[in-house]
């Protein structure tokens, strides 16, 4: 496996059922730290799901589980934290986001989180 990946889940849920919980799982299976920004508080394992655009710093991976719609008030606090790669998973592909990220030398990956990690691509 690679080096570790400090990965933030945008969109994460305690719902067992949504993906962004069962990427959380596959992360932490793979050994990567992970900060967790939802549209409400609360924990997975005891890891803290924040709300709103918290500091945080050295995020390698960002990994969306929001709609175009609801990633537009994200922007500049995406584009603050400087990741190497914004990974858009299903139902998250966003053009105008994209762009802007690509501006700023920012990787963008249309792909499922998931499958990523299940095929050793992470």
């Amino acid at each position: 496996m690679s080096s570790s990946k400090r990965t933030l889940i945008i969109g994460a849920s305690e719902n067992p059922e949504r993906y962004a919980n069962k990427a959380y799982h596959s992360l932490k299976n793979h050994g990567h730290p992970i900060l967790m920004i939802g549209n409400k508080e609360g924990a997975i394992d005891g890891n803290k799901i924040v709300k709103g655009t918290p500091e945080f710093s050295d995020v390698d991976t960002i990994t969306l589980y929001l709609n175009p719609k609801n990633q537009e008030s994200y922007y500049n606090y995406i584009l603050s934290l400087n990741p190497k790669r914004i990974i858009f998973n299903p139902g998250t592909e966003n053009n105008e986001l994209e762009s802007l990220a690509n501006q700023k030398g920012i990787e963008t990956i249309q792909a499922c989180t998931l499958v990523l990690l299940a095929t050793g691509q992470y």
